[in-house]
């Protein structure tokens, strides 16, 4: 069974076909600036050489049928007929106290990710922009949704409330919903795996662009640094994580801001942007750091200390830790941060292989970081969550 997979952004689409007898990747490729001058399309197979094409997309709808036409195309495509593509998979931001879990689409789900736009403005509106595309262009082929929020819905009330008044809980359901839950789910099922065991306590940490940080109970997420959005939790890129609230009304009388421009503040000039004020990407702060730049020296010291303190935190909520799991583009490809954070950890039994940790970057493959020695396992396992929405959907659309 061939399975198509749609990450939809709000100028992108992500898009990967599935070969599930072997779970091998036939194709992927995106379609970026979409409705923006400068667009342009990318397709990668194996055994041939790339395509690239500059292209003018108007909107969701038009790249979708590029991303088919690209698929069954006599000089590109890999598959003859879109009759072989049996589903396509979505990744959808938020599905709020909604869905615990991956649903085939029909008009109920659809009505239910339009209730949630509201909590996730940015994501949900392009994700059901690529549900409909799909639809149209491939009708009677079942389509799944596949939640961010959804791995986290096992988390206590005790971990996902917030001390405000219950009522706005009541109301509007502000509470802590978590995002990056196919990773973390993807991840802390191959931990599992690595290790032979299921009753495993796993701080998981997915450190990119966008960074977060959960604890996996036995299988079960039991609670993560992400809330009620994507804002909240270690700093990110361009986005400020968890600050003292006072700050925001404080700026905005300061600087005379309204909701929607510190919320812009917020998002996208603070975090590692904010404090460099000059680039968000963590690359260019271990070139300059190790070169000296004072600043972004502080910013790396900023980044390993949230993260020693996340997840000492959390092995305390747990009571324990057995495996620490790093991934994600920062998490993968960063043996300086895992370095760092696992010396802060070695009160707990953390031994880190130095040449391990080294060798463990840019890499497909999954290490074992530690020592044999080590009472915790480090390890760095490369997320996939195009497979685990893969997955999800052939489970769905099998049944």
């Amino acid at each position: 069974m061939k399975i198509l997979v749609i990450n939809a952004g709000s100028s992108s689409i992500k898009y990967q076909l599935i070969d599930m007898a072997t779970e091998k990747v036939i194709a992927k490729g995106m379609c970026d600036r979409i409705g923006i001058a400068g667009g342009n399309f990318k397709l990668k197979a194996d055994g041939r050489e790339d395509y690239k094409l500059d292209i003018q997309m108007a909107n969701h709808k038009e790249a979708v049928k590029l991303v088919l036409d690209t698929l069954v195309s006599p000089e590109h495509g890999v598959i003859e007929s879109l009759s072989e593509i049996s589903a396509v998979g979505h990744r959808v931001l938020h599905g709020g106290e909604k869905f615990s879990g991956s649903v085939i689409v029909d008009e109920k789900v659809i009505a239910a990710i339009e209730e949630c736009c509201e909590l996730g403005p940015l994501h949900n509106p392009h994700n059901l922009t690529g549900i409909r595309a799909c639809e149209a262009m491939m009708p009677g082929v079942p389509q799944v949704a596949v939640f961010d929020t959804g791995f986290h819905q096992t988390m206590p009330d005790y971990a996902y409330m917030y001390a405000l008044p219950y009522e706005y809980y009541e109301k509007y359901r502000i509470r802590r919903y978590g995002f990056h839950g196919t990773s973390h789910r993807y991840v802390s099922l191959r931990a599992a795996e690595m290790l032979g065991r299921k009753d495993l306590k796993i701080v998981t940490c997915h450190l990119g662009n966008g960074s977060s940080i959960a604890a996996v109970k036995y299988g079960k997420c039991f609670d993560t640094t992400m809330g009620l959005t994507p804002l909240e939790g270690i700093m990110m890129g361009t986005r400020c994580g968890s600050i003292d609230p006072a700050i925001i009304p404080l700026l905005m009388k300061k600087e005379n801001l309204t909701a929607d421009e510190i919320d812009t503040i917020m998002n996208k000039k603070s975090g590692i942007l904010g404090v460099s004020q000059v680039t968000s990407d963590n690359r260019d702060i271990e070139q300059g750091a190790k070169a000296g730049n004072e600043r972004y020296q502080l910013i790396e010291s900023m980044i390993c200390h949230q993260l020693t303190k996340y997840i000492g935190g959390y092995a305390a909520a747990m009571g324990g830790v057995d495996a620490i799991v790093f991934t994600g583009g920062i998490g993968e490809n960063n043996p300086h941060y895992r370095a760092r954070v696992a010396e802060k950890l070695a009160f707990m039994g953390v031994k880190l292989d130095e040449e391990i940790n080294k060798k463990a970057m840019r890499t497909s493959e999954e290490f074992d970081l530690t020592t044999p020695d080590s009472k915790v396992k480090v390890l760095m396992i490369p997320t996939n969550e195009e497979l685990m929405i893969a997955k999800d959907t052939l489970e769905l659309v099998s049944k």
